[in-house]
């Protein structure tokens, strides 16, 4: 889905999936935890996070302070990943 957006790149990452926009990380896939992780405005991780599916949640560390969120794709459902993501490709397309 990451990859549907204009000039994106997807790249190993540790032993993540990235996908980029202008070498700038918007989203990574852990395959192995089933788990997406996308960068967001503080705003907006607030608001995602009060999805009642518990689906998506701030990095627990430094890094979920600076809007980095992950997302359990078990619980999820694909109309709200989309919309997270197309919000987390304009955050870092900026």
């Amino acid at each position: 889905m990451a990859v549907s957006f204009p000039e994106v790149e997807e790249s190993p990452h540790f032993e993540k999936t990235s996908f980029r926009i202008r070498k700038r990380i918007f989203a990574t896939l852990n395959e192995k935890e089933n788990r997406g992780c996308v960068k967001l405005s503080e705003n907006d991780q607030y608001i995602f996070s009060q999805n009642e599916s518990g689906a998506v949640y701030p990095v627990p560390n430094k890094w979920g302070l600076q809007g980095w969120t992950n997302i359990d794709l078990n619980k999820i459902n694909k109309r709200l990943l989309k919309e997270i993501l197309k919000t987390a490709y304009a955050e870092v397309k900026s």
